[in-house]
């Protein structure tokens, strides 16, 4: 474990001995303690709602909804926050090719497969939610994907001869989930070594006010200073600043 990073127990004890409040070996042992470690889960959610942390890009899979009914449908998964790319197996043979899968704007999207024509290769699909036709390729592999209510990905074709609907097991995704927080004394928060200062202080501002009603100056200042450093440091690998491409790619 890294030398910034802490437990919820020692973060609640942290936070009681600047509160002046009673220590505890757990943080089932008072109600306070307990009251406090609810504060830092509602921080730390409160921290990772609004910031793109880079512990928390991963690689993914999405849920196929495995109906013929809705033969290119996946839902996604409860703690994703969001796709960024999206691959699918395109091989015949389970040879794992890999192609992308673009990202296609919904009005985009319904004009592309309201020119399709109706017949043998093309199957009449009904969105899962909005009840609107969707007019699927049903002979070749999908290249695009939208979402319409941000619960559901429709891709734009499927091939049959392969698989009646498109598999769970061959689409790939990358993107950023939401990390479990878990209310026990071990439960190292999920979030980088050098946030940890942010988190704590943040707490403790937020439990000064509720608890003793206000807040500290000091604690206050520290996690002002803190927020404005996590911001500008979030990655490992300092990374290039990004320039604006010019022309063809």
């Amino acid at each position: 474990m890294a030398a910034m990073t802490k437990t919820l127990l020692e973060i609640v004890q942290n936070i009681l001995s600047s509160m002046d409040s009673e220590d505890v070996n757990s943080i089932s042992d008072s109600v306070e303690a307990e009251q406090i470690a609810q504060v830092v889960e509602d921080t730390f959610y409160n921290i990772i709602a609004t910031r793109s942390i880079p512990e928390h890009e991963s690689l993914m899979k999405l849920t196929a909804l495995s109906d013929v009914n809705f033969p290119t449908h996946f839902s996604y998964p409860a703690n994703v926050k969001v796709v960024k790319k999206l691959w699918y197996d395109v091989s015949d043979n389970d040879t794992f090719e890999y192609r992308e899968i673009r990202w296609c704007e919904p009005e985009d999207f319904l004009d592309m497969v309201d020119t399709r024509a109706l017949g043998a290769t093309v199957t009449n699909v009904v969105d899962k939610s909005g009840g609107t036709n969707l007019r699927i390729f049903n002979d070749r592999h999908p290249t695009v994907y939208t979402s319409f209510d941000d619960d559901y990905i429709v891709l734009d074709a499927h091939k049959a001869s392969v698989d009646t609907t498109l598999q769970e097991s061959k689409i790939r995704g990358f993107g950023t989930t939401y990390p479990i927080f878990s209310l026990t004394d071990a439960h190292v928060p999920d979030l980088d070594a050098t946030m940890f200062p942010y988190l704590i202080n943040e707490s403790k501002s937020v439990c000064f006010s509720i608890f003793k009603g206000g807040a500290d100056p000091k604690i206050e200042q520290a996690t002002k200073r803190q927020k404005n450093y996590v911001q500008n440091d979030q990655h490992k690998q300092i990374k290039a600043s990004k320039r604006n491409r010019y022309g063809r790619r």
